[in-house]
């Protein structure tokens, strides 16, 4: 079984090689989704949805949320942000996939492997 928890939170980047409008500073409200994996428990659930959102609070959105990802991540592009996030939950979460939205149109999804 596989549950799902979705979170947003704000941030600013820029990228430098970019030739377009990309590499000036600029923030976006970024959509996460977390999608964990396993058994459902003697209670009937994989994970409690408050403990999956203290876990991601804590390990991610307290670190990126109002940030400058340039401060955090090299060449924050959605494809490394999402990879930072999945190594900030991997030892925390049995997570099945990452899905990380940048615009309202546009996401990566990350599955562990690169």
């Amino acid at each position: 079984m596989i549950l799902t928890k979705e979170f947003k939170f704000d941030a600013a980047h820029k990228l430098a090689w970019h030739e377009g409008k990309c590499k000036n500073l600029h923030g976006h409200t970024y959509k996460l989704q977390v999608f964990v994996s396993g058994k459902v428990n003697e209670n009937g659930i994989i994970i409690d949805f408050y403990e999956l959102k203290k876990i991601v609070s804590e390990k991610v959105l307290e670190k990126l949320d109002h940030s400058n990802l340039n401060d955090i991540i090299d060449n924050p592009t959605a494809e490394n942000i999402v990879i930072w996030i999945w190594e900030q939950l991997r030892d925390s979460l049995n997570l099945s996939e990452l899905k990380l939205w940048e615009t309202d149109t546009s996401f990566v999804s990350y599955t562990g492997s690169d």
